[in-house]
């Protein structure tokens, strides 16, 4: 298996400068060495059924999923992740700006494995990033793995 067939984590976010504190984190913490960001829930969906149907290749360890996309919503992306046989394990967390108890409460319906609202401030969402990839991709325990 080649190092392009690994995506330890899959980041979904529309705001460049999110994106960039989010990477900027987990690559600091050296907790994820291949990780692919995506701008909008279609190219999001895309890329996870891309990888699946690629031999060899396997999905993302770990989903970061914004709720507030462009193209597909991340709840419709959360719902048809979640409904399907091979991507219905990826762990989702939904990292968004949305604190909205509908939003927290549908993501929960539609299977999210956490929800975290996104701090305003640069160094507590650095440290909201480490301890997510932290707990995900070093403590958590997933079928297979």
């Amino acid at each position: 298996m080649s190092d392009s067939d690994i995506v330890e984590i899959l980041l979904v976010e529309d705001n460049p400068e999110d994106a960039e504190i989010a990477l900027r984190a987990l690559h600091k913490n050296h907790l994820a060495n291949h990780i692919v960001h995506v701008s909008d829930g279609r190219e999001a969906l895309d890329f996870v059924e891309s990888r699946l149907e690629r031999p060899g290749a396997t999905p993302p360890r770990l989903i970061l999923l914004d709720i507030k996309l462009p193209r597909i919503d991340g709840l419709e992306v959360l719902r048809r992740l979640k409904g399907g046989a091979a991507t219905k394990t990826i762990p989702v967390v939904m990292l968004t700006s949305s604190s909205e108890e509908s939003d927290l409460v549908k993501s929960y319906q539609l299977g999210a494995n956490s929800y975290l609202v996104k701090p305003v401030d640069f160094d507590k969402f650095s440290e909201s990033m480490r301890e997510v990839g932290m707990y995900w991709l070093l403590l958590n325990k997933l079928p297979g793995s």
